[in-house]
């Protein structure tokens, strides 16, 4: 029986970064790129950028500063276009980060990135909304998303979506959600049944488990039985290497439903920690990434740079002064504005293209990978523009 059961019970205790980003937020400016603050510099658009500095979270602190640095490298890797960056200090809190906003307002901000966690990004937007600033936040919930806010974050649905259309054109056409009970989850399950609703396939059953050790265990036959009675060929998993997946994927397979019989897909990134490629049962299984040539190259510029390996979410960063940056260059007066925003061409992106939705999600261009021998293989590659393969 291979050993996972203890490195899981930790993570048990605490909710998942990546799948819970969605509840993932001081009130001084931390620091501006304009020595001593003030006016903008003639021909210069003030952008302020909220990030949790002040947090009391070491962790939370060093992706404050990591947001902070990529959101200045994508300022320096504009052309012909001036972004007067200002950058304020939430606190992680959302009613920090409220007034932190409504002092960057006061300061000439015209649009806001930022901040983290989505209670903060919505007390955020309700006093941005009557000053007509829009803000574009790091969650990736999109249960907070519409009117001036929009997300930046991966959601569950692209992801959910990429996949099943991926399964689909493979021939899976019997889909099984497997989900967490609790936030993450529930939205997880949401977005996977959608997607193979959206994509033509059956919904072969969905099976909840309490998010705790003894929860999977308990799951397990259930999730065999569902999965035998309606004919499942794939399982698709909202657990990631934090939580249940070590464990899915040794006990399913110990309990007669193998990668042999179903295809195994994940909602989350299957590749990261590293330790989770050696995972045996992990082999063959499918999830969707960014762009991972534009991704490598970005994190090898952060680390030059500033000497860290810079946390996933950092790009989001980037990726809000790039679209702001190419919006600004059209010299349109409404170039920060809704529709403007909104533009079906998207933006060029880090990770990948990826395009802000009229109902404040967004769509990002990603790749479907698979787990051999050990290392990652794309299966499909990120798709370049919009309207190609992968959309």
């Amino acid at each position: 029986m291979f050993a996972v059961l203890q490195t899981i019970r930790k993570p048990f205790a605490r909710p998942l970064l990546v799948l819970a980003a969605l509840v993932l937020a001081a009130c001084q400016p931390i620091s501006v790129a304009t020595p001593g603050g003030g006016t903008a510099p003639s021909g210069s658009v003030p952008v302020a950028l909220l990030v949790p500095h002040g947090s009391g979270d070491a962790q939370e602190a060093q992706l404050a500063r990591d947001l902070e640095n990529a959101a200045r490298l994508a300022v320096s890797d504009l052309a012909g276009v001036q972004i007067d960056l200002r950058v304020y200090g939430t606190a992680g809190q959302a009613g920090q980060a409220q007034q932190a906003a409504l002092n960057a307002a006061a300061d000439g901000a015209r649009i806001i990135i930022g901040p983290l966690h989505a209670e903060s990004a919505n007390a955020v937007a309700v006093a941005m909304a009557p000053r007509n600033i829009n803000v574009l936040a790091f969650s990736n919930n999109p249960t907070i998303a519409g009117g001036n806010l929009f997300i930046l974050g991966q959601t569950f649905q692209n992801t959910a979506n990429r996949l099943a259309n991926f399964a689909t054109r493979q021939g899976k056409s019997r889909i099984m959600a497997v989900y967490s009970d609790n936030l993450a989850g529930q939205l997880g399950r949401a977005a996977i049944e959608q997607a193979v609703r959206d994509n033509g396939a059956t919904l072969a059953g969905s099976v909840g488990y309490e998010f705790s050790q003894t929860g999977v265990i308990d799951a397990i036959p259930k999730i065999k039985t569902a999965a035998e009675t309606n004919s499942a060929d794939a399982i698709f998993l909202t657990a990631n290497s934090a939580g249940a997946l070590p464990l899915f994927t040794q006990m399913l397979p110990e309990n007669g439903l193998g990668p042999d019989r179903v295809q195994y897909i994940g909602l989350s990134r299957w590749d990261t920690p590293p330790q989770t490629l050696d995972l045996p049962g992990v082999q063959g299984g499918w999830f969707a990434l960014p762009d991972p040539a534009r991704a490598n190259q970005f994190t090898g510029r952060f680390s030059a740079a500033y000497g860290n390996t810079p946390h996933p979410i950092a790009s989001l960063a980037y990726d809000g002064i790039a679209a702001v940056g190419a919006l600004v260059k059209s010299g349109s007066r409404e170039a920060l504005g809704r529709n403007a925003l909104t533009q079906s061409a998207g933006f060029q992106g880090v990770s990948g293209v990826f395009r802000l939705r009229p109902d404040g999600s967004n769509e990002r261009g990603l790749a479907v990978a698979t787990i051999s021998d050990k290392r990652v293989t794309i299966l499909s590659p990120a798709p370049q523009s919009f309207g190609g393969a992968g959309f």
